[in-house]
């Protein structure tokens, strides 16, 4: 009996999603096996060597089981905003709805702001290791070849994959799917067959080889522990990236590809580690390359891998693309450059800034480090402290939107965050050996985003707080002293209240007004996306004057142009060529009470010198703008 057209579509559409959120999610995670197993065992203690190989598989069967299958896709992925996930859906959920967030920066908000930084850290570091680790393997069939010429090459696609995100990801991202399957495929392969030749890998299922591996040599746990944490890295992935492909088909992808893929490959390199005890024994032994037969499967498996670590740090790229807007949108971040490489996509951006600071980062590091062992002893801490936020969010959440009693969450989030403090403990004997990177790197973040919030805040308070109201405007617009003329304006308000600062500045120059005046307020809701039909609310002031609000998500980029196009299918505008828009130059100055560090004025300054202007970052033409300077005291 033949599939219906509608099944066959729907099968189609279900299995196009899984192929996507395997290309897109799982690529961070599924270049693990480039590097994980020989980190174990360069830090494996002097045991027993298939009691130690043994221990290590059993670490990394319940470490990948826990976090991912148990805390990621059991738990947090139900926390989702609207169907978005990420970092900041945790931040937007956790707020007390009763609270008035415009006050300031809680305790909560900062240590989610914290998590958000630390993956600006992991996208500088990840990119670094998984190209730099597959280049490596060519010198599993050539070991003549000079740890040089693989930096070399690694460099230069580093170079190659960031000189192209200005071009977007439509064209090379169809292929995403298709070559991550082909990867686990051939993970999954290779290690099955080195299993079928030692099946006593297959003990390592039991916890207790784990356990006593840890047990029996607490001195070495930390190492080890520092170690098997790269099994897990990009589990933050399946959470951020929940809104492209659906909870269901993250999880489908994960237990139908990725997690087997996985599992067997570990399995197998441990197989391969007990038969050839002897190689196994030389300095800087990787059991991954040499799962492949010598000759142009193993070559072929060194392609393979450099085609899946570019994919796995393009996924990462515009992750941190799309963490930066939400940022901005959520005004945790000054304004920046975004161009949209994907008419179709609105998810597709590129934000040259951001781009070319991760490109110089990772070339550095990969330079700085000169190979993939020493920069796992890096990496690590970013991954766990950001792994440990998510648990702190992950309660608040539970606490204040699921309404879960203090015990229940506690229970669940406790043991979440022993899990995680521990790898986070284990890590932290990195921060010497090139961890503080990436963790600086965070906290420089964090300072930015604190400071412009705080910054924000400041001047919302102090200017449009106190705007006049809309009856002392509608008193002001019927003035004889004003003369109306011709024309349409629209003054940007910060608030959708009172009047703004730049139309009294307007008043007070030129003693007139156009006939129609539309006051206009940008605002982002905490939710990703914004229904058409709730985008826009218009309401009529009288003698001539509308306010409208317009509103946007934070996955979403306002267009003022498209705004003004709605008012005027309203009847409100007649000229669209004929519209004047009025902004406020903010001028920063220091000196005030503001509630601010010195050092956070200061830099606040900078950032708002630097920051894009907001003319440009509404897509309105220079032509039809004029400017009007407001100094802030601070």
């Amino acid at each position: 009996m033949q599939a219906s057209p509608a099944s066959a579509s729907k099968t189609a559409i279900h299995a196009g999603l899984c192929l996507g959120a395997l290309g897109v999610v799982f690529g961070d995670i599924g270049t693990s096996p480039l590097y994980t197993m020989r980190e174990c065992l360069a830090h494996l203690p002097p045991v027993d060597r298939e009691a130690g190989v043994l221990g290590i598989l059993s670490l990394m069967f319940w470490t990948l089981t826990f976090i991912v299958s148990f805390k990621y896709l059991r738990y947090v992925t139900k926390a989702d905003n609207r169907g978005e996930g990420g970092i900041f859906a945790l931040l937007a959920l956790s707020h007390d709805r009763k609270t008035d967030r415009s006050k300031g920066l809680g305790l909560t908000a900062i240590i989610i702001l914290l998590g958000a930084a630390l993956l600006y850290g992991d996208g500088v570091i990840t990119p670094a290791i998984t190209v730099l680790g597959a280049a490596e393997g060519f010198k599993s069939f050539n070991p003549n070849l000079s740890q040089n010429s693989c930096i070399i090459m690694a460099v230069v696609i580093l170079a190659g994959l960031f000189f192209i995100q200005r071009k977007g990801t439509r064209t090379i991202g169809s292929i995403f799917g298709p070559v991550m399957l082909v990867w686990f495929l051939t993970l999954g392969l290779l290690g099955g067959w080195h299993i079928w030749q030692n099946p006593t890998v297959l003990l390592a299922l039991n916890p207790s080889y784990g356990y006593h591996l840890l047990a029996d040599y607490p001195a070495s746990m930390g190492a080890l522990l520092g170690a098997i944490v790269l099994t897990v890295t990009g589990a933050e992935a399946l959470y951020a990236d929940m809104g492209h492909f659906s909870r269901r088909y993250i999880t489908w992808a994960w237990y139908g590809a990725a997690c087997p893929g996985l599992l067997l490959n570990y399995f197998g390199q441990g197989a391969y580690t007990l038969n050839h005890r002897a190689e196994a024994a030389t300095e800087g032994f990787n059991p991954f390359f040499v799962l492949a037969p010598a000759g142009p499967m193993q070559f072929g498996l060194v392609l393979l891998s450099i085609m899946a670590a570019v994919i796995a740090s393009q996924a990462l790229i515009s992750g941190t693309f799309s963490l930066t807007r939400q940022a901005i949108q959520l005004g945790y971040f000054p304004r920046l450059k975004i161009l949209h490489t994907n008419a179709e996509q609105e998810g597709q951006i590129y934000i040259p800034l951001i781009n070319w600071m991760l490109a110089i980062g990772s070339i550095w590091i990969v330079v700085g480090f000169k190979s993939s062992d020493a920069l796992a002893s890096a990496y690590g801490i970013a991954v766990t402290g950001t792994m440990a936020v998510t648990s702190l969010a992950f309660y608040h959440v539970t606490r204040r939107r699921w309404k879960w009693s203090w015990w229940t969450a506690g229970s669940l989030c406790g043991l979440f965050l022993v899990v995680d403090l521990t790898l986070l403990g284990a890590n932290a004997h990195k921060f010497e050996d090139g961890g503080w990177l990436p963790v600086c790197m965070a906290f420089a973040v964090l300072a930015v985003m604190h400071t412009w919030k705080s910054g924000r805040n400041e001047i919302q308070e102090k200017i449009y707080n106190g705007a006049v109201a809309e009856l002392e405007l509608s008193s002001i617009a019927k003035s004889k002293s004003i003369v109306r003329v011709p024309g349409t304006a629209v003054f940007m308000v910060g608030t959708p209240k009172g009047t703004p600062l730049a139309l009294l500045h307007h008043l007070k120059a030129n003693k007139c007004l156009q006939k129609t005046v539309v006051l206009l307020t940008i605002l982002t809701e905490e939710v990703p996306l914004i229904k058409d039909e709730d985008r826009m609310t218009l309401e009529y002031l009288g003698e001539g004057v509308w306010r409208a609000v317009g509103r946007y998500g934070y996955m979403e980029s306002p267009n003022v142009s498209r705004l003004v196009e709605r008012i005027q299918a309203q009847g409100v505008i007649t000229n669209l060529q004929g519209v004047t828009y009025y902004f406020n130059r903010e001028m920063i100055i220091a000196g005030g009470n503001a509630r601010m560090f010195e050092w956070q004025k200061s830099l606040y300054a900078f950032l708002s010198r630097n920051a894009r202007p907001v003319k440009d970052y509404y897509n309105i033409l220079p032509t039809q703008i004029i400017e009007i300077g407001l100094p802030v005291q601070l």
